[in-house]
């Protein structure tokens, strides 16, 4: 590709509206452009790198045999009707009528379409296994679309499917799509690793995902270095160890604290620590109220509460609901007397004369303890915190940052039995599939690799991804020698189907030097004063040193 008759251009200001370095960067580079909220263009540089990620994951899928098709992003709302999920998404899913009335979906994901696909061909145990893929559009009504191209509204991604006939074959297909997919990140160049993770929306046995290491990641991932624990702090266990004390339990007593509705104002105002108070959170859980208790210095985490209550319904109650169930402003809920369910985290178990509000607008009660009230559930339901110990073998653990870039399921038999999908095993009896699932979010991938591979200058990009291999920029195209022997580096490159890109453009050359860095091209090669001695300048973009070298041993290496 030769610039000066070619689509590019770049940015020298970062976008107001963008929070993200691979955003601001992947915009300057004239990679992407934003027309929507959550909604990108990829443009032909972008592109190219899009392109080369798809390739490498292509290339994977095809090794171990996973055969590749297109499902529609249009689809009737009965087939998540069907499967269950179309509550379980709600407006998460962009939804449609047509002339006639008939309801419509984009689908946010397409499990229930692999299923259908496949009631073709499985009818007996001799059909499988199977393993299926596509790389196409996905749309979810994402309330919050942040960080550019890594929380958006329309997004492709590579879903892969198996089908076996059980689950000893359930994980032979797992493994070796858990296998391409380190393949695919480490051809890549990501830094990432795997945590266990929640099943989330999508269900069944086991869920892992590859989370991209990186400051700016939703996720957060619990790490242990003795143990090799590893795992999303969504689903990860406390460690809670009884604690003996000597303290003397006191008299509870009510006391008045104006304007106190949150910890950090009684804390302030009335040098409590944290740790000695507890909070009382409120929930509706299909359709019924519980009351959570933690630690005032806490968080409690959701996911832990639907799987204690096996259930997607949890939602906090809203301001009205909280104060029709306390008789109290929001901020002053507590354990006594409430008329609800009470479940409390193991560590109340360990506490004595603490604080919790006391269902009366600016009042809480001191010195409680566990006598004082009914509580029906004693639970984890807390996010561990990094004052915490393996839950495991009790190491000192690691938080980092992640961006989920892949995840694998197992799903079992959920999709199949919701959608009827079964075979006739060796004695004519029939069962149900056995399902696996397998994502890779392609735009991710790209947005955490910038956001791991940037320097002041701009992008560096991986060899394997980068839009070109190389560049040559050419320092006074109006020089004859110059242009000649440049053309000359540009048809061999061409030759070798190298990617290659020629600078050839008529402005300053210290624009073209700062555009090549900006794009995050891996190596330049400089033609300039030297050329009439059929020597050029060779520079790496992750390195600061250039280096000379004739013609004839850049051609020949």
């Amino acid at each position: 590709m030769k610039l000066s008759n070619s689509y590019f251009f770049t940015k020298k200001e970062n976008s107001k509206n963008e929070e993200s370095n691979s955003a601001n960067l992947l915009i300057r580079a004239g990679m992407i452009k934003k027309v929507g909220s959550g909604i990108f263009c990829f443009l032909p540089l972008g592109l190219r790198v899009f392109r080369k990620i798809e390739n490498i994951i292509r290339e994977e899928m095809n090794e171990i045999g996973s055969l590749e098709l297109t499902i529609p992003a249009l689809l009737p709302e009965e087939y998540y009707v069907n499967s269950g999920r179309r509550d379980v998404f709600g407006e998460d899913m962009f939804s449609l009528d047509d002339r006639s009335g008939r309801k419509y979906v984009l689908g946010p994901t397409h499990e229930e379409l692999f299923v259908e696909v496949c009631r073709e061909v499985i009818k007996s145990y001799k059909d499988m296994p199977i393993s299926l893929y596509q790389i196409t559009n996905k749309y979810r009504d994402e309330a919050r679309s942040r960080y550019g191209l890594i929380r958006t509204r329309e997004f492709v991604m590579k879903d892969a499917y198996s089908f076996d006939k059980d689950i000893s074959g359930l994980d032979k297909s797992y493994s070796l799509m858990f296998n391409a997919y380190k393949k695919i990140f480490d051809r890549i160049g990501l830094n990432y690793t795997i945590v266990e993770a929640s099943s989330g929306a999508m269900g069944g046995l086991l869920s892992e995902e590859f989370q991209a290491i990186t400051d700016i990641g939703e996720d957060i991932l619990v790490l242990c270095d003795k143990c090799g624990l590893s795992t999303n702090l969504e689903i990860c266990e406390c460690r809670n160890t009884l604690i003996t004390s000597d303290e003397k339990k006191l008299e509870k007593e009510i006391f008045y604290t104006p304007n106190c509705g949150k910890i950090e104002d009684i804390s302030e105002k009335y040098k409590i620590n944290p740790q000695d108070m507890c909070k009382t959170m409120i929930y509706k859980i299909d359709n019924n109220f519980y009351g959570f208790v933690i630690r005032g210095d806490r968080e409690i985490n959701e996911n832990k509460i639907s799987r204690l209550f096996n259930t997607k319904n949890v939602e906090l109650a809203s301001f009205l609901e909280d104060k029709e169930v306390t008789g109290a402003e929001v901020g002053f809920a507590g354990p006594i007397g409430l008329d609800i369910p009470i479940i409390i985290d193991y560590e109340v178990l360990n506490m004595k004369n603490f604080l919790v509000g006391a269902n009366k607008t600016d009042y809480h009660y001191k010195n409680v303890n566990l006598e004082d009230f009914n509580y029906f559930k004693v639970a984890d339901i807390r996010n561990i915190s990094i004052e915490d110990v393996c839950p495991k073998c009790g190491a000192k653990l690691t938080f980092k940052h992640g961006i989920e870039v892949g995840n694998t399921f197992k799903l079992g038999t959920k999709y199949s039995e919701a959608m009827n999908l079964y075979y006739a095993d060796h004695d004519n009896n029939m069962q149900p599939v056995v399902m696996g699932c397998y994502g890779i979010g392609i735009a991710r991938i790209m947005a955490a690799i910038v956001e791991q591979n940037y320097d002041e200058d701009g992008i560096i990009f991986p060899k394997e991804i980068a839009p070109f291999d190389v560049a040559i920029i050419v320092v006074d195209i109006k020089d004859e020698k110059q242009m000649l022997l440049a053309n000359k580096i540009y048809d061999f490159y061409q030759k070798k189907k190298i990617d290659i890109l020629l600078d050839d453009r008529n402005i300053r050359v210290g624009i073209k030097f700062k555009d090549i860095d900006l794009i995050g091209i891996p190596k330049r090669i400089v033609v300039g004063k030297k050329s009439d001695q059929n020597i050029v300048e060779i520079k790496l973009r992750n390195s600061k040193n250039n280096q000379e070298i004739n013609i004839d041993d850049l051609l020949n290496n």
